[in-house]
């Protein structure tokens, strides 16, 4: 495994960032695929042993069983200060008032919440999941600098967000001495490429990491086209990121083409694109069978050229945004 820094900081990450959406309690009615702990046992295990230090959940993953299970598995492998775990804050946790985004009251009850059910005493990155237009920024931002300065976290970071309000919320924080994000989760891969128009270049400007969801594109871009798995017919979310099926088609075929002239896998070529993508940190990468996570970790040691690249890129055409909700 290789690793670099995350952004600015000297926070050391593995290249590639364990996606824990897939972790949690079955019953919990977050997805059909989810894993149990006797079944992502496995998994983290043998990410841990391959190298990847850096964890990605949330509060909202399986209702926070994900945490639970994150939490307790890492506690076994391996001494907390050799971890980097990171998780997420907006999402609904309760019906009601309060229940969900980003104001002082729901920030300071979740990451409690949070560490209670990952059973630590502070998270390496604590993370807003979207944009809550509803809360002013000062708000949200006073309130992750008071979880910082606290201990409970140890950097804040955002997720999918229009650049410019990203820009806004990295300024605010700026202008008055309060704790910067140091990272965006944002939505990329060959099928939707739309970040490498503003916050791409933003982030590269303000030193921000880029961890990248769904690099693989739920998996449009690691099978061949047309091949159904259960996720991909039950992912209503999923179903909502990506139009224009003959453009996607293109691509999935260029990445076929591409992967058996190298012998190599669609999922490790895809991969191996956004990895190579300028400022990209770790793509996140979920894992409900060991050979996706060996294909992730293969993808670090691929080295695309650039007539791949321009092959893989070609077929492009711009879409509209989506993911941000």
């Amino acid at each position: 495994m290789k690793y670099t820094r995350l952004g600015r900081t000297g926070l050391e990450v593995s290249r590639i960032c364990l996606g824990c959406m897939s972790f949690g309690n079955a019953n919990s009615g977050s997805h059909a695929w989810t894993l149990s702990e006797a079944d992502s046992r496995p998994l983290l295990t043998a990410a841990w042993e391959a190298g990847i230090n850096f964890f990605d959940t949330a509060n909202v993953y399986s209702a926070g069983s994900s945490e639970e299970i994150v939490g307790k598995v890492l506690a076994e492998l391996a001494p907390r200060e050799e971890l980097v775990v990171a998780t997420k804050v907006h999402g609904e946790m309760r019906k009601g008032p309060n229940g969900h985004g980003l104001s002082r009251k729901a920030i300071l009850a979740e990451i409690d919440a949070s560490l209670t059910r990952l059973n630590m005493d502070y998270v390496d990155l604590y993370q807003i999941h979207r944009f809550d237009a509803e809360t002013p920024i000062e708000e949200t931002l006073d309130a992750l600098d008071e979880v910082v300065r606290s201990g409970k976290a140890r950097y804040i970071g955002a997720s999918s967000m229009y650049a410019w309000q990203f820009m806004k919320m990295l300024a605010y924080s700026e202008a008055n001495g309060l704790t910067k994000f140091v990272s965006m989760q944002d939505h990329l891969n060959l099928i939707y490429r739309e970040e490498e128009r503003e916050m791409l270049p933003l982030c590269r400007d303000q030193g921000i990491g880029v961890i990248p969801w769904s690099p693989l594109a739920r998996g449009r871009v690691a099978r061949p086209w047309g091949e159904q798995t259960g996720r991909t017919e039950t992912d209503e979310f999923g179903k909502t990121l990506y139009g224009a099926e003959e453009v996607n088609r293109a691509i999935n075929e260029a990445v076929a083409e591409v992967a058996e002239a190298r012998g190599a896998s669609m999922a490790q070529v895809a991969l191996a694109w956004v990895l190579q993508k300028p400022g990209v940190t770790a793509p996140i990468v979920g894992a409900t069978k060991m050979g996706h996570l060996e294909d992730a970790i293969a993808a670090v040691e691929i080295t695309l050229s650039e007539d791949e690249v321009a092959k893989l890129e070609a077929p492009y055409r711009p879409t509209e945004v989506a993911g941000f909700r």
